[in-house]
């Protein structure tokens, strides 16, 4: 069973990125005795220290994502369902071709997916699997803002992730948007 996960999708800059990752049923009790829970209930410290736990707990993880660009083209939920293919189609399976399992957290099926799969509401919080997927993508996805950042001055990437804060709003208003805004998450944003 692979667990997936998105995060970023509210963001007003920047790509969606999604988790998957298939847990052994020994990894389970270890990750769990470290805190591995839902990516938001944790502390950047405690993500970052699970990162290396759950990379050497499994070697079937991977990331995908999807841009501002293919968000604003085909809108954030389909963008969202391209970031968790990605990463399904990305796992590193012996033998197989895709996972036997799919749980994918939220409510909203995989749409593009073709395979068996089951939604989990909070997912992340009931289930190691979509967990594990959250903090890997949540830790990738920070890490790729950050770098952003440095390219993207004076907006607080840095401190915000490219959520919708006053301070970004207000850069936005100042500067205008960056290519790596979503445009179509501006629009109530920035005035016409």
């Amino acid at each position: 069973m692979a667990g997936v996960d998105e995060v970023g999708r509210g963001c007003w800059f920047g790509p969606v990125f999604a988790g998957a990752v298939i847990l052994p049923p020994e990894a389970e009790t270890a990750l769990a005795a470290a805190g591995l829970t839902d990516s938001k209930a944790l502390t950047p410290r405690r993500r970052a220290r699970l990162v290396p736990l759950i990379q050497a707990a499994t070697p079937t993880w991977a990331l995908g994502q999807a841009s501002a660009r293919e968000i604003d083209r085909h809108g954030i939920r389909t963008a969202t369902e391209l970031a968790m293919l990605r990463a399904l189609q990305r796992l590193p399976l012996r033998g197989a071709t895709t996972p036997e399992l799919v749980l994918v957290d939220g409510v909203l099926p995989l749409r593009c997916w073709p395979g068996p799969q089951q939604t989990i509401v909070r997912g992340d919080s009931h289930c190691l699997a979509i967990a594990a997927a959250s903090v890997l993508a949540k830790e990738a996805r920070d890490a790729l803002i950050q770098r952003l950042a440095v390219a993207y001055p004076g907006y607080g990437l840095e401190r915000h992730a490219g959520y919708g804060t006053a301070v970004h709003r207000q850069a936005l208003l100042n500067r205008g948007p960056t290519p790596l805004h979503r445009r179509s998450f501006l629009r109530r944003v920035l005035p016409a």
